[in-house]
């Protein structure tokens, strides 16, 4: 886990509003015909759509957040999924209770 990523990651209100989203996707996004929120994610275009951000934006920061450790991505044909990796906020909980 590098810290230096994470916080950097979560410096961005964008960010951590689609962190929020993914935290509860069926409760902002709309249902989706190919996949399952929790098995793969939410679709990419799901998250631009949302952000009212260019495709570029979004990309980079689920890219970002991907070199965090924060998201997993799927792809499933020409989509790509992404989803919340859980088990590093967990590791970043007890990071942040145990050091800072």
């Amino acid at each position: 886990m590098d810290q230096l990523e994470i916080f950097k990651a979560l410096s961005n209100k964008s960010r951590l509003q689609i962190l929020a989203w993914l935290k509860e996707p069926e409760k902002y996004f709309p249902p989706q015909e190919h996949a399952d929120f929790h098995e793969v994610g939410v679709c990419v275009g799901q998250i631009q759509q949302k952000c009212g951000l260019t495709q570029s934006t979004v990309s980079e920061y689920l890219g970002i957040l991907m070199k965090a450790g924060l998201l997993q991505s799927t792809r499933i044909g020409q989509w790509t999924y992404y989803k919340r990796n859980e088990k590093a906020f967990e590791a970043l909980s007890d990071l942040v209770k145990s050091t800072l």
